[in-house]
Protein backbone atom coordinates (compact mmCIF):
# COMPACT_ATOMS: atom_id res chain seq x y z
CA UNK A 1 0.00 0.00 0.00
CA UNK A 2 1.09 3.41 -1.04
CA UNK A 3 2.55 5.72 2.11
CA UNK A 4 2.05 9.72 1.97
CA UNK A 5 3.82 11.61 3.80
CA UNK A 6 1.77 13.95 6.05
CA UNK A 7 1.97 17.92 6.16
CA UNK A 8 1.58 20.03 9.09
CA UNK A 9 -0.71 23.06 7.94
CA UNK A 10 0.22 25.13 10.52
CA UNK A 11 3.53 25.99 8.30
CA UNK A 12 1.06 26.22 5.40
CA UNK A 13 -0.93 30.09 4.75
CA UNK A 14 -4.14 29.88 3.13
CA UNK A 15 -4.25 32.00 -0.15
CA UNK A 16 -7.42 31.09 -2.05
CA UNK A 17 -10.53 29.23 -1.42
CA UNK A 18 -13.01 27.50 -4.77
CA UNK A 19 -15.73 25.77 -5.04
CA UNK A 20 -13.82 22.45 -4.65
CA UNK A 21 -11.19 23.24 -1.60
CA UNK A 22 -8.58 25.76 -0.20
CA UNK A 23 -4.88 26.35 -1.68
CA UNK A 24 -2.82 27.05 0.90
CA UNK A 25 1.40 28.32 0.43
CA UNK A 26 4.62 27.71 2.34
CA UNK A 27 7.32 30.15 1.47
CA UNK A 28 10.18 26.91 2.33
CA UNK A 29 8.31 25.33 -0.93
CA UNK A 30 8.30 28.48 -2.73
CA UNK A 31 7.33 26.27 -5.95
CA UNK A 32 4.28 24.60 -5.18
CA UNK A 33 0.82 24.90 -3.99
CA UNK A 34 -0.70 22.85 -1.29
CA UNK A 35 -4.83 21.71 -2.43
CA UNK A 36 -7.07 20.36 0.20
CA UNK A 37 -10.19 19.32 -1.11
CA UNK A 38 -13.53 20.12 0.53
CA UNK A 39 -15.36 17.30 3.24
CA UNK A 40 -16.49 14.28 1.02
CA UNK A 41 -13.94 14.75 -2.11
CA UNK A 42 -10.71 14.88 0.44
CA UNK A 43 -10.79 11.31 0.06
CA UNK A 44 -7.91 8.85 -1.35
CA UNK A 45 -10.08 7.69 -4.25
CA UNK A 46 -11.21 10.95 -4.86
CA UNK A 47 -7.87 12.82 -4.68
CA UNK A 48 -5.87 10.44 -6.63
CA UNK A 49 -7.91 10.37 -9.51
CA UNK A 50 -7.50 14.13 -9.52
CA UNK A 51 -4.18 13.82 -10.00
CA UNK A 52 -3.89 10.76 -12.32
CA UNK A 53 -6.45 13.09 -13.97
CA UNK A 54 -4.05 16.09 -14.13
CA UNK A 55 -1.13 14.83 -15.56
CA UNK A 56 -3.20 12.37 -18.53
CA UNK A 57 -4.66 16.10 -19.76
CA UNK A 58 -0.88 17.11 -19.57
CA UNK A 59 -0.18 14.02 -21.78
CA UNK A 60 -2.60 15.22 -24.49
CA UNK A 61 -0.60 18.18 -24.74
CA UNK A 62 -2.76 21.03 -22.84
CA UNK A 63 -1.41 23.46 -20.31
CA UNK A 64 -2.02 22.85 -16.98
CA UNK A 65 -0.14 22.96 -13.71
CA UNK A 66 2.03 20.31 -13.26
CA UNK A 67 1.07 17.85 -10.49
CA UNK A 68 3.70 16.73 -8.16
CA UNK A 69 2.37 14.49 -5.15
CA UNK A 70 -0.69 13.19 -3.17
CA UNK A 71 0.11 14.19 0.62
CA UNK A 72 -1.75 13.84 3.30
CA UNK A 73 -3.32 16.44 5.91
CA UNK A 74 -4.54 15.29 8.89
CA UNK A 75 -7.09 12.55 7.82
CA UNK A 76 -7.56 13.91 4.46
CA UNK A 77 -5.93 13.42 1.71
CA UNK A 78 -4.49 16.75 -0.81
CA UNK A 79 -2.02 17.72 -3.63
CA UNK A 80 0.81 19.74 -3.86
CA UNK A 81 1.37 21.01 -8.03
CA UNK A 82 3.32 23.44 -9.66
CA UNK A 83 2.80 27.09 -8.88
CA UNK A 84 2.09 29.45 -11.36
CA UNK A 85 3.49 32.53 -10.20
CA UNK A 86 2.01 35.98 -10.58
CA UNK A 87 -1.50 34.14 -11.79
CA UNK A 88 -5.19 35.40 -12.08
CA UNK A 89 -7.87 33.71 -13.19
CA UNK A 90 -10.43 35.14 -15.38
CA UNK A 91 -12.81 35.36 -12.58
CA UNK A 92 -10.61 37.54 -10.54
CA UNK A 93 -9.62 39.89 -13.69
CA UNK A 94 -13.62 40.42 -13.83
CA UNK A 95 -13.65 41.21 -10.33
CA UNK A 96 -10.98 43.69 -10.13
CA UNK A 97 -11.78 45.42 -13.21
CA UNK A 98 -15.37 44.93 -14.21
CA UNK A 99 -15.04 46.84 -17.58
CA UNK A 100 -13.03 43.63 -19.00
CA UNK A 101 -15.92 40.97 -18.11
CA UNK A 102 -17.11 41.19 -21.34
CA UNK A 103 -13.50 40.54 -22.94
CA UNK A 104 -12.51 37.98 -20.38
CA UNK A 105 -15.73 35.99 -21.64
CA UNK A 106 -14.42 36.28 -25.21
CA UNK A 107 -11.30 35.11 -24.32
CA UNK A 108 -12.59 31.91 -22.58
CA UNK A 109 -14.32 31.24 -25.69
CA UNK A 110 -11.32 31.48 -27.87
CA UNK A 111 -9.61 29.31 -24.93
CA UNK A 112 -13.02 26.87 -25.20
CA UNK A 113 -13.12 26.21 -28.47
CA UNK A 114 -9.31 24.99 -28.36
CA UNK A 115 -10.08 22.71 -25.89
CA UNK A 116 -12.86 21.53 -28.03
CA UNK A 117 -10.78 20.72 -30.75
CA UNK A 118 -8.39 18.71 -29.04
CA UNK A 119 -8.61 15.25 -29.25
CA UNK A 120 -9.38 13.15 -26.33
CA UNK A 121 -7.77 9.58 -25.21
CA UNK A 122 -10.90 8.07 -25.10
CA UNK A 123 -8.99 4.95 -23.81
CA UNK A 124 -8.17 6.96 -20.76
CA UNK A 125 -10.74 9.67 -20.28
CA UNK A 126 -14.93 8.90 -19.90
CA UNK A 127 -17.12 9.41 -22.28
CA UNK A 128 -19.53 12.78 -20.85
CA UNK A 129 -22.98 11.09 -22.89
CA UNK A 130 -22.39 7.87 -21.68
CA UNK A 131 -21.82 9.53 -17.91
CA UNK A 132 -25.44 11.13 -18.38
CA UNK A 133 -26.95 8.17 -19.45
CA UNK A 134 -26.09 6.56 -16.44
CA UNK A 135 -26.73 9.25 -14.41
CA UNK A 136 -30.44 9.56 -15.87
CA UNK A 137 -31.28 6.12 -14.61
CA UNK A 138 -30.38 6.74 -10.84
CA UNK A 139 -31.23 10.32 -10.51
CA UNK A 140 -33.68 10.26 -7.86
CA UNK A 141 -34.64 13.83 -7.84
CA UNK A 142 -36.01 13.04 -11.53
CA UNK A 143 -40.08 12.75 -12.40
CA UNK A 144 -40.87 9.81 -14.80
CA UNK A 145 -42.21 12.14 -16.93
CA UNK A 146 -39.48 14.98 -17.07
CA UNK A 147 -36.86 11.11 -17.15
CA UNK A 148 -38.27 10.09 -20.23
CA UNK A 149 -38.15 13.66 -21.90
CA UNK A 150 -33.91 14.04 -20.74
CA UNK A 151 -33.41 11.05 -21.69
CA UNK A 152 -34.86 11.07 -25.28
CA UNK A 153 -32.93 14.16 -26.07
CA UNK A 154 -29.75 12.87 -24.28
CA UNK A 155 -29.90 9.41 -26.67
CA UNK A 156 -29.92 12.73 -29.51
CA UNK A 157 -26.54 13.77 -28.18
CA UNK A 158 -23.69 13.05 -31.01
CA UNK A 159 -20.78 11.17 -29.19
CA UNK A 160 -17.76 13.71 -29.99
CA UNK A 161 -14.17 12.47 -28.98
CA UNK A 162 -12.56 15.56 -28.21
CA UNK A 163 -12.02 17.05 -24.96
CA UNK A 164 -14.49 19.00 -22.53
CA UNK A 165 -13.48 20.01 -19.36
CA UNK A 166 -16.62 19.19 -16.75
CA UNK A 167 -16.23 22.12 -14.76
CA UNK A 168 -15.78 24.72 -17.30
CA UNK A 169 -16.04 28.08 -15.75
CA UNK A 170 -14.12 31.54 -15.79
CA UNK A 171 -12.54 30.30 -12.55
CA UNK A 172 -11.28 27.21 -13.56
CA UNK A 173 -8.92 29.36 -16.20
CA UNK A 174 -6.01 30.79 -14.89
CA UNK A 175 -3.31 33.42 -17.16
CA UNK A 176 0.42 34.05 -15.84
CA UNK A 177 2.47 35.84 -18.42
CA UNK A 178 0.49 35.47 -21.30
CA UNK A 179 0.39 31.40 -20.74
CA UNK A 180 -3.15 30.16 -19.93
CA UNK A 181 -3.53 27.04 -17.65
CA UNK A 182 -6.48 25.14 -17.15
CA UNK A 183 -7.03 23.45 -13.57
CA UNK A 184 -9.63 21.98 -11.66
CA UNK A 185 -9.61 18.91 -13.93
CA UNK A 186 -11.20 16.08 -12.09
CA UNK A 187 -14.46 16.09 -13.98
CA UNK A 188 -12.61 15.94 -17.47
CA UNK A 189 -13.39 13.99 -20.44
CA UNK A 190 -14.97 13.63 -23.92
CA UNK A 191 -17.93 14.63 -25.71
CA UNK A 192 -19.97 17.33 -26.86
CA UNK A 193 -19.08 20.55 -26.29
CA UNK A 194 -22.26 21.54 -25.25
CA UNK A 195 -21.81 19.57 -21.91
CA UNK A 196 -19.04 22.33 -21.05
CA UNK A 197 -20.98 25.36 -22.06
CA UNK A 198 -24.60 23.83 -20.20
CA UNK A 199 -22.44 24.05 -17.04
CA UNK A 200 -21.22 27.85 -17.94
CA UNK A 201 -25.00 28.59 -18.75
CA UNK A 202 -26.04 27.00 -15.39
CA UNK A 203 -23.53 29.26 -13.61
CA UNK A 204 -24.61 32.65 -15.21
CA UNK A 205 -28.24 32.28 -15.78
CA UNK A 206 -29.45 29.89 -13.25
CA UNK A 207 -26.78 30.07 -9.99
CA UNK A 208 -26.21 33.86 -10.77
CA UNK A 209 -28.53 35.01 -8.23
CA UNK A 210 -27.00 32.92 -4.93
CA UNK A 211 -24.58 34.75 -2.71
CA UNK A 212 -22.81 31.78 -2.56
CA UNK A 213 -22.07 31.28 -6.04
CA UNK A 214 -21.39 35.19 -6.29
CA UNK A 215 -18.74 34.80 -3.71
CA UNK A 216 -17.08 31.52 -5.28
CA UNK A 217 -16.56 33.34 -8.75
CA UNK A 218 -16.12 36.92 -7.46
CA UNK A 219 -18.75 38.19 -9.30
CA UNK A 220 -22.03 40.24 -9.36
CA UNK A 221 -25.48 38.62 -10.59
CA UNK A 222 -25.27 41.56 -12.79
CA UNK A 223 -21.73 40.95 -14.39
CA UNK A 224 -22.13 36.90 -14.76
CA UNK A 225 -25.03 37.67 -16.96
CA UNK A 226 -22.89 40.07 -19.41
CA UNK A 227 -19.96 37.05 -19.30
CA UNK A 228 -22.66 34.58 -20.26
CA UNK A 229 -24.31 37.10 -22.93
CA UNK A 230 -20.31 38.28 -24.46
CA UNK A 231 -19.63 34.22 -24.51
CA UNK A 232 -22.90 33.36 -26.51
CA UNK A 233 -22.16 36.28 -29.09
CA UNK A 234 -18.36 35.44 -29.61
CA UNK A 235 -19.37 31.40 -29.53
CA UNK A 236 -22.23 31.96 -32.13
CA UNK A 237 -20.97 35.50 -33.82
CA UNK A 238 -24.72 36.22 -33.63
CA UNK A 239 -25.73 39.55 -31.95
CA UNK A 240 -29.10 37.55 -30.79
CA UNK A 241 -27.82 33.87 -30.48
CA UNK A 242 -31.59 32.94 -28.96
CA UNK A 243 -31.41 29.18 -30.59
CA UNK A 244 -28.07 28.51 -28.61
CA UNK A 245 -29.49 30.28 -25.41
CA UNK A 246 -32.10 27.83 -25.57
CA UNK A 247 -29.61 24.05 -26.14
CA UNK A 248 -27.47 25.44 -23.34
CA UNK A 249 -30.21 25.65 -21.35
CA UNK A 250 -30.90 21.91 -22.23
CA UNK A 251 -27.43 21.06 -21.61
CA UNK A 252 -27.95 23.12 -18.09
CA UNK A 253 -30.60 20.62 -17.12
CA UNK A 254 -27.75 17.64 -18.09
CA UNK A 255 -25.79 18.99 -16.02
CA UNK A 256 -27.87 18.84 -13.08
CA UNK A 257 -28.01 15.26 -13.77
CA UNK A 258 -24.58 14.11 -14.43
CA UNK A 259 -23.22 15.78 -11.66
CA UNK A 260 -24.68 12.94 -9.81
CA UNK A 261 -21.70 10.76 -11.19
CA UNK A 262 -19.34 13.15 -9.50
CA UNK A 263 -20.86 14.15 -6.34
CA UNK A 264 -23.76 11.88 -4.51
CA UNK A 265 -26.53 15.04 -3.75
CA UNK A 266 -27.74 15.62 0.19
CA UNK A 267 -31.33 15.45 0.16
CA UNK A 268 -31.38 19.15 0.87
CA UNK A 269 -29.86 19.24 -2.54
CA UNK A 270 -31.58 16.55 -4.46
CA UNK A 271 -34.74 18.91 -3.70
CA UNK A 272 -33.12 21.93 -4.75
CA UNK A 273 -32.17 19.31 -8.26
CA UNK A 274 -35.50 18.28 -8.51
CA UNK A 275 -37.23 22.24 -8.72
CA UNK A 276 -34.55 23.40 -11.10
CA UNK A 277 -35.09 20.18 -13.42
CA UNK A 278 -38.96 21.11 -13.44
CA UNK A 279 -38.14 24.37 -14.00
CA UNK A 280 -35.41 23.45 -16.93
CA UNK A 281 -37.85 21.02 -19.04
CA UNK A 282 -40.55 23.77 -18.54
CA UNK A 283 -38.49 26.17 -19.91
CA UNK A 284 -36.21 24.80 -22.47
CA UNK A 285 -37.50 21.66 -24.00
Amino acid sequence: MDEYRNLDISAWTKVGEGGNGTVYENPSEPDVILKVNKAGINTLAFVSNEYKVSRAVEGLGIQVPKMYEIVKVGDAYATLSQRIRNKKSFSRTCQENPDRTEEMARVLCEKGKELFRTPCNTDIFPSRKEQLLRAIGKARFIGKKNREIIAQFARTIPEEKTCVHGDFSMANIIVSEGNYYWIDLDRFGYGDPMFDIGHLFQICNVYSSMKQVQDIFHMSEEQLKRFWTAFAKAYTGEETPEAFNRLAGKFACLDLVVRNEFQKPSLVESLFFASYIRNHVKNYF
